[in-house]
């Protein structure tokens, strides 16, 4: 992912706090020798302060094995994104049609090395910690190895750890274009208010007063 200068995260925390509700993302693992990689979708549980992300997957997924012979993975989300029209980016001294086309989005990658979890109280641990992010409000039963509803199902599934070792962010959303021109970019995505125009705008607006 190229990542220029101003399209850069500011600091590490506004990748994490974009983070900490952009909890969907797809694992890519590398595959065997001459295959492509495996990418899968799925949710997970940021932790910061432990620097890791948490998520489990059923014992039939492919991933495991490509996974025990190289565990370092790439966690990708991606989100907030819209297409930009050329005459929006246009110089204010130039004809409107030679605007350049362009996508912002917002895109987070953590390189982790992926840590297996098979032990049942640590799945049951790992389960509860996802959950609990996901349904902070409770309304599931906790799971506990060997109880109901959730312990005769632990040997169906896989933990897996996630220890970030690098990031990679990047919220491309006109930053090195004029204060004019960034202002019609951001009157033209509420005129327009298409999927993921409202937070493309959002990040827009944030960034040009930081």
């Amino acid at each position: 992912m190229l990542i220029h200068p101003w399209d850069a995260a500011r600091d590490d925390s506004e990748w994490q706090h974009w983070l900490a509700d952009h909890d969907f993302g797809q694992l890519a693992v590398n595959g065997p020798p001459g295959e492509p990689p495996y990418v899968q979708p799925l949710h997970f549980a940021y932790d910061p302060e432990r620097g890791e992300a948490l998520t489990h997957l059923a014992r039939p997924n492919p991933l495991w094995g490509a996974l025990e012979a190289n565990p370092d993975v790439v966690l990708s989300v991606v989100d907030d994104y819209a297409y930009v029209p050329g005459p929006w980016q246009a110089d204010p001294d130039g004809p409107s049609e030679h605007g350049t086309p362009t996508s912002f989005y917002a895109a987070v990658q953590l390189r982790c090395r992926a840590h297996l979890v098979d032990d049942p109280e640590e799945k049951a641990a790992l389960l509860n910690r996802q959950v609990g992010h996901f349904q902070p409000e409770g309304g599931s039963a906790r799971v506990a190895v060997g109880e109901v509803p959730y312990g005769r199902m632990l040997s169906g599934i896989r933990g897996l750890r996630l220890e970030v070792t690098g990031v990679r962010a990047k919220f491309k959303y006109a930053g090195k274009r004029s204060a004019e021109v960034r202002d019609r970019i951001a009157a033209a995505l509420a005129a327009r208010g298409g999927p993921g125009d409202a937070a493309a705008r959002e990040h827009l607006l944030r960034r040009r007063g930081a």
